[in-house]
């Protein structure tokens, strides 16, 4: 069976045939393009300045919280869903724009191929009037054929997901339309029970996988209202909360970053001699730099090939403080050095901070991963292009400093958190994982030709 855009479903006399079945079933399954499941309505173009929280009438679906917050499986009851302002839809709005159960709503655009053509299933809307909004795509099922729920499960597929990122379009925005979505083809079983047993489990793994993500989130705004009492405010010299040993202790003192701790930029290698196997040096590059924690995989790691005698200056060592110093998260990539990435050669656009002690760097870190240098950095960055801070700026950046005894306490107790943390965002990953690999054996893989 082949699609018009090139794919080939793996057969089974007539039908696709998936890796795992529930008892009972045993049919080949049945599939057929977008176009013959579902048929495309209207959107809005609404940007984020036109909608509210405190309002009444229309909710609308806003692309970024497809990306970012929306279950796969869209409850109302469940989600935050801000209001259309008074005013902004002046044109009556046909029936068919507003959603129903059963409706896919995709976001059309992202900058990550992973997830461009996101996707969420509208569930139970409480009889609400909902509209899909600015950079979605609206798909409405023709018929009865799937059941409501399963396309959540169907659209992030991975054989699905696959077939949407080869449609996608674009250099450093990646976008999908109608027209090219309309041609990916969708496996599913024919029995609406079968749907149903696939849909639940799935179900019932995202219920697990969304209570350890408020968990995690939890952790993380317990973790910042403690910084923001044990932290002074902007313009103040004492923090709100003082541990009860240093109450009486001296104030503390404001200083630019550039005095406590040693900055340097990374080098600008030759690209020539970067490899992507591990047979060099490995390089410490922006793009290994996520919120609070260094990644490692094999599409991003890079290796050095050259000699480097004249480049010892530029090694890591444990406890060093890495900043990203562009792109679109700039400020906000930002972590400590481990003994895993010790002797990682430092590559231009990264700021490596060395202080002369490690409760020093752990005390600086705190609040540099943190909301007010995130902001001090947005408010300094003024440029139209790709967003980056200067060496200068992270210098100039105002530190709080205490007691050296004060400031070994505060940070051994944010880093206990953030071990915390960092434990509750491995079992979700972990989640996560088992979830993507039970997905790829409740549905059928699909062969795609290259274009």
């Amino acid at each position: 069976m082949r699609s018009k855009y090139g794919g080939t479903m793996k057969a089974n006399l007539n039908g696709v045939i998936p890796r795992l079945r529930f008892p009972d079933f045993d049919e080949a399954w049945l599939s057929a393009s977008i176009r013959d499941l579902y048929e495309f309505k209207s959107t809005n173009t609404l940007s984020r300045d036109k909608l509210n929280y405190n309002g009444s009438g229309i909710r609308n679906i806003h692309y970024g919280d497809i990306h970012t917050k929306f279950s796969p499986r869209f409850i109302l009851a469940k989600e935050k869903v801000p209001f259309v302002n008074d005013g902004e839809l002046s044109v009556r709005l046909n029936v068919d724009s507003f959603c129903v159960a059963g409706d896919m709503v995709l976001a059309d655009a992202s900058e990550d191929v992973d997830d461009v053509g996101k996707s969420i299933e509208i569930i139970d809307l409480l009889g609400e009037r909902v509209v899909a909004g600015l950079h979605t795509i609206l798909a409405r099922r023709i018929g009865d054929e799937l059941i409501v729920g399963f396309g959540a499960c169907l659209f992030r597929s991975p054989a699905v997901r696959e077939q949407i990122k080869r449609e996608s379009q674009g250099a450093k925005v990646l976008g999908i339309s109608p027209t090219r979505l309309a041609g990916v083809l969708l496996p599913y079983p024919r029995k609406p029970d079968e749907q149903r047993k696939i849909s639940d489990c799935l179900s019932s793994l995202d219920d697990c996988i969304g209570a350890e993500i408020r968990k995690f989130d939890a952790l993380k705004t317990h973790k910042q209202g403690l910084m923001d009492q044990l932290f002074p405010a902007e313009g103040q010299r004492l923090p709100r909360l003082r541990l009860p040993e240093f109450r009486g202790s001296p104030d503390w003192v404001v200083r630019p970053l550039g005095e406590l701790v040693d900055l340097l930029s990374g080098y600008p290698f030759e690209g020539r001699q970067i490899v992507a196997d591990n047979t060099g040096e490995r390089l410490m590059r922006g793009v290994n730099i996520t919120e609070g924690a260094i990644r490692h995989n094999d599409e991003i790691d890079r290796y050095y090939q050259g000699p480097t005698e004249s480049l010892e200056k530029y090694r890591l060592h444990p406890g060093d403080l890495v900043i990203g110093m562009d792109g679109s998260k700039v400020g906000k990539n930002s972590a400590l050095i481990t003994k895993n990435d010790a002797g990682a050669l430092l590559v231009q656009r990264v700021a490596r901070l060395r202080a002369t002690s490690l409760p020093k760097i752990n005390f600086i870190f705190h609040q540099i991963h943190a909301p007010r240098f995130h902001a001090y950095v947005d408010r300094i960055n003024t440029s139209s292009g790709i967003p980056h801070v200067s060496a200068k700026q992270i210098k100039e950046y105002p530190i709080h400093s205490a007691g050296e005894l004060e400031e070994q306490r505060i940070a051994g107790c944010l880093s206990s958190l953030d071990a915390q943390i960092a434990a509750q965002s491995k079992k979700i990953a972990v989640l996560k994982r088992h979830k993507q690999g039970l997905m790829q054996g409740l549905f059928p893989a699909i062969e795609l030709k290259s274009p």
